[in-house]
């Protein structure tokens, strides 16, 4: 493929990336996403010598079989497709191709990857780690205790502002993705803990900061929460767990206490119902393993003919 080849397709990837920041409204990470997943794309049409908009069905075939030899996730499998998918129908809306190569093509089944979530134990034993003599200690309370009770993602926990937060009403309302905004219920035990760490914020001066959690006066980071998380994780003798398992765990024992899944989609902010079916199908796998293990006749052969 002449270097021209590569010029242009790149000029594909950078007008396509430019069109759906504008057209969509998308966030920086889930822009960065795509432009991840679409380097992908790019690099396999460099393998295969091809400009990228002259891949063809069986190229994209190919592509899929090659991500799933790798070790790649079934949902990553998928999110990587969905990205090129979007891809070529910009460049057909666009008249630079006449075919959909990916249209229709299938993916490894996304849900034969389920979430990590812990049991109700295991959070009570995460939650209850942190030191609340200390102020960080007080932080990394409130901070466990508002993921848990909203199940937001940590970038939208991290980009919360103490202006989001109303401790009377119960509330807190969530930028999400795509700027789109979810007034979320938070119970007594969430409530309790930030007006404790709200006193914190005032003792040490950073009353009039913006942003809800703070790390030395400035804005908490996605990696700051992420290595408190995973701190009081091997304290609490819970490794291996992510700032997304809180967000499982929240989904999880909601549908396991008996919430409708639509409920559960809203206060996630999922936009397409399959999503938080992920969910409902841990919950059936649950209630199977309880019935198997607790119902008197559940694993008694019936002899009678």
């Amino acid at each position: 493929m002449s270097m021209s080849h590569i010029s242009a397709s790149r000029d594909f990837v950078r007008e396509f990336l430019n069109y759906i920041q504008v057209e969509k409204g998308l966030s920086a990470n889930t822009l960065q996403s795509y432009a991840r997943d679409i380097a992908k794309l790019q690099n396999w049409a460099e393998q295969k010598r091809k400009p990228i908009e002259k891949l063809e069905r069986k190229d994209l075939r190919e592509w899929i079989s090659q991500m799933s030899r790798d070790g790649l996730a079934p949902s990553s499998v998928s999110r990587s497709v969905s990205a090129a998918r979007s891809f070529f129908r910009f460049l057909m809306l666009d008249g630079h191709i006449k075919r959909h190569p990916a249209e229709d093509i299938s993916t490894p089944q996304r849900h034969s990857y389920l979430p990590r979530f812990l049991t109700e134990e295991e959070i009570e034993s995460l939650i209850a780690t942190p030191d609340t003599t200390t102020d960080d200690g007080m932080r990394d309370r409130a901070l466990l205790e508002l993921m848990y009770a909203t199940g937001v993602r940590v970038s939208e926990a991290v980009g919360l502002r103490t202006s989001d937060v109303d401790v009377h009403a119960g509330l807190v309302a969530c930028h999400g993705k795509g700027n789109k905004q979810r007034r979320i219920p938070i119970g007594k035990s969430a409530i309790h803990w930030l007006q404790r760490y709200f006193q914190v914020r005032k003792q040490l001066g950073n009353e009039t900061k913006p942003h809800l959690f703070l790390h030395r006066g400035r804005a908490l980071t996605r990696q700051d929460a992420w290595s408190i998380i995973k701190k009081h994780a091997a304290k609490a003798g819970v490794p291996d767990i992510s700032p997304h398992t809180l967000r499982h765990s929240f989904a999880t024992h909601l549908l396991q206490h008996g919430a409708d899944s639509r409920s559960v989609q809203a206060l996630l902010g999922h936009s397409d119902i399959s999503t938080t079916q992920i969910y409902t199908h841990i919950t059936d796998m649950h209630m199977r393993k309880t019935y198997d293990r607790f119902h008197p006749r559940a694993r008694l052969q019936n002899r009678e003919r």
